[in-house]
């Protein structure tokens, strides 16, 4: 049982806690429209398949099928070298419904995950929760998505107000770099 819990926390890169998930709040409802379009990563906990990146971004985009097409592109801060993953965001119910599940199809494992967002204005935040249970554990994972590479305080304040109200530590945040990230070409 431990080695499969280390085997999906090298795979899905989340953090292990013991205990189950917690019980987390989202927002109403989700304006899928307005979420579109890219957002940049400004934090996240640790999680191994972003170890060494920089200059994340995330770009949504509607589907024909009504998923949502997800880009997430980062640049080694070792190689300089720029990598795309592809997923997949399905809503599991009504077509506002902020919980969705996104799969990942290039990984090794194609788990399904909870891909909720707990809040957003839209315009200049949004927050990011999954967690998996596992037997005794819990693998969890949070993101602070932006709008802009630097983001402004108030902005940052609104997203660390929606994880203190629902208890999601802030200690296992990393800042994300956005410095001397490469331009479009």
């Amino acid at each position: 049982m431990i080695s499969l819990i280390f085997l999906l926390v090298g795979v899905a890169g989340q953090v292990p806690f013991l205990g189950p998930c917690p019980e987390i709040e989202t927002m109403d409802r989700l304006d899928v429209n307005r979420y579109m379009g890219k957002w940049y990563e400004a934090e996240r906990y640790f999680a191994v398949f972003e170890f060494g990146g920089k200059c994340v971004t995330a770009d949504y985009v509607p589907s024909k099928d009504g998923s949502i097409s997800i880009i997430n592109q980062q640049t080694s801060a070792l190689t300089g070298i720029r990598s795309t993953i592809e997923g997949k965001a399905n809503m599991n119910g009504r077509s506002d419904d902020p919980k969705l599940t996104i799969t990942f199809p290039q990984l090794p494992l194609n788990l399904q995950s909870p891909y909720w967002i707990l809040d957003t204005d839209y315009d200049t935040y949004s927050v990011i929760w999954s967690c998996n249970k596992l037997g005794i554990f819990s693998l969890r994972n949070a993101w602070i998505l932006t709008r802009s590479k630097k983001p402004a305080l108030s902005s940052m304040e609104k997203a660390y107000s929606i994880l203190d109200r629902n208890s999601i530590s802030r200690a296992y945040f990393i800042r994300t770099d956005q410095k001397n990230c490469p331009g479009k070409k």
